[in-house]
């Protein structure tokens, strides 16, 4: 197989990516280890940036999105029995963002790709095996598909396999620097089948420790428990872990936690990662295969997306105009962004959750940076700017 852009990974940096370059008239082939089903029930986040928003309209994946996405004008950071709201248009310029799973974006994707005459191959349970000449004017993904060993000759590769997918580790060990930082507790995350108690995100943070309470639908709940590194999600019972979040997010005031069945419990490790440099020759890294942030900022997805719009931003202007210029800044580019969201997502856990070793000044500083923003327009804005989402450079 020959093709200009050859992609690794049928996620939604990969799906976007080969919807952004199809449009453009480059051609692609996307290639996804697992099968369709498994692909579409990947539960992953479900906070989407404005500009996240804005390249899935302008791609033409907003009409589900637009239909049953949920949109979000603030959040509210509970503290100290009390609770906060930050206001993000009246920080942000009129920006928000908006509640619509992973899942239902690579749905509407896969969908807009194999349905629409002429879309870019998507192959499924397609293992990429190997990424041969990665720094050669003429790379080559080896690749296992319909029981056969194949080849995809390609002008570049863009790697959106995630951590554990092989485009990371094709780049020599001696050109890499990573960065890494792992935090002491984790999440048990929930689905219920239970409508919101709250029209917008809870964040709180307690002596018990960290709780979050978001959502998926209407009427189907997504909440999380800070809970210490190993925990087993079956050593929770359900009642157990209601009784936990009700405490968590209790006021001083009238506010109940409305409780219904819970269908799913996983636990998360919460760590920071990021490889450098994120491309090496034609090979181009984007997503989770280059970084890695603690999902309390809600950066991952939108990470990924940034990353490949600068990538099809690259790949475009080099087609119209012959200049690499794009291509070869790709790194530094998103570098700077992935940077800034490793120090939001960081400064978002370490503030509202509570480590093992705690001493009472640190609890104590954490409080008063949540008092900060609860008393200062100008650090309410800080957290409302990072978290709808900072400009594309």
């Amino acid at each position: 197989m020959r093709t200009t852009v050859g992609i690794i990974g049928g996620g939604p940096a990969g799906l976007l990516l080969a919807r952004l370059l199809h449009r453009a008239g480059i051609g692609c082939v996307v290639l996804e280890s697992r099968d369709r089903a498994y692909v579409e029930r990947r539960q992953r986040a479900g906070i989407l940036e404005q500009g996240t928003v804005d390249v899935l309209r302008e791609c033409g994946a907003g009409g589900r999105l637009d239909r049953e996405g949920l949109p979000h004008q603030g959040i509210e950071l509970r503290f100290e029995g009390r609770g906060h709201r930050v206001d993000f248009p009246s920080a942000t310029g009129g920006k928000s963002v908006m509640v619509y799973a992973q899942t239902e974006i690579v749905k509407d994707l896969i969908a807009l790709q194999l349905e629409e005459p002429g879309g870019p191959p998507l192959l499924f349970e397609a293992e990429a095996l190997a990424i041969e000449k990665p720094d050669s004017a003429a790379p080559v993904i080896r690749f296992r598909h319909e029981g056969r060993e194949q080849t995809l000759s390609c002008d570049y590769v863009a790697g959106c396999d995630g951590f554990h997918g092989i485009a990371r580790r094709a780049i020599p060990a001696d050109r890499v620097r990573t960065f890494e930082h792992a935090y002491p507790y984790s999440w048990l995350g929930v689905l219920a089948d239970v409508a919101p108690s709250c029209e917008e995100l809870i964040y709180a943070r307690h002596r018990r420790g960290f709780a979050l309470h978001s959502m998926r639908s209407p009427h189907v709940s997504r909440l999380y428990l800070q809970v210490p590194g190993g925990t087993d999600p079956d050593d929770w019972s359900h009642e157990r872990i209601w009784d936990e979040l009700s405490t968590r997010f209790a006021l001083d005031g009238d506010w109940t936690l409305e409780r219904g069945p819970i269908t799913a419990t996983s636990v998360t490790p919460m760590r920071s990662f990021v490889q450098e440099p994120m491309r090496h020759g034609r090979l181009f890294l984007a997503g989770d295969a280059a970084h890695i942030v603690p999902p309390t900022g809600a950066k991952g997805l939108n990470l990924a997306v940034t990353d490949v719009i600068t990538m099809a931003r690259a790949l475009i202007h080099h087609q119209e105009t012959g200049s690499s210029e794009l291509l070869d800044g790709y790194s530094r580019t998103c570098l700077r962004r992935v940077w800034q969201a490793e120090r939001f997502s960081y400064f978002m856990t370490d503030t509202l959750h509570r480590r093992p070793d705690e001493t009472p000044f640190e609890d104590r500083e954490r409080i008063a940076r949540l008092e900060r923003i609860a008393s200062s327009p100008t650090a309410s804005a800080e957290l409302a700017e990072n978290y709808v989402g900072l400009p594309l450079s």
